[in-house]
């Protein structure tokens, strides 16, 4: 079992800046942050697959980078040129194991999620 703690959120103005810290309790293959806005589905963000470069969701594609920590089992996101389109609730998501038939895009492919973080972006 893996446990997720999140950190970072905050209401910050259009065009501001705000760092995400997911801390997993144990080494996961696929890490994650997804988002959810009020009424909308869980959408993924960032995804941080074992020894390979973090992805993004198109719409934060040059605002939003990632990295990760192998060691301390971190992932960060630093978000930039933030939109108010970009408030959410911003959720950390693992899955322990290698998966070869899913692109781990889908809420449904994780098994271990955090309590979830509020990201506010005001006009």
């Amino acid at each position: 079992q893996v446990q997720l703690v999140e950190s970072g959120g905050g209401l910050v103005q259009a065009g501001g800046s705000l760092n995400l810290t997911c801390t997993a309790s144990g080494r996961a293959y696929a890490l994650a942050w997804f988002r959810q806005a009020p009424g909308q589905a869980r959408l993924s963000v960032a995804l941080y697959k074992w020894n390979e470069r973090t992805t993004y969701t198109p719409s934060v594609k040059g605002r939003f980078s990632g990295s990760r920590d192998y060691e301390k089992n971190v992932v960060v996101l630093q978000m930039n040129s933030l939109r108010p389109e970009d408030t959410a609730v911003y959720y950390c998501a693992a899955s322990p194991s290698v998966n070869p038939w899913t692109d781990y895009t889908s809420e449904k492919d994780f098994q271990y999620w955090g309590q979830g973080t509020q990201v506010t972006v005001s006009s």
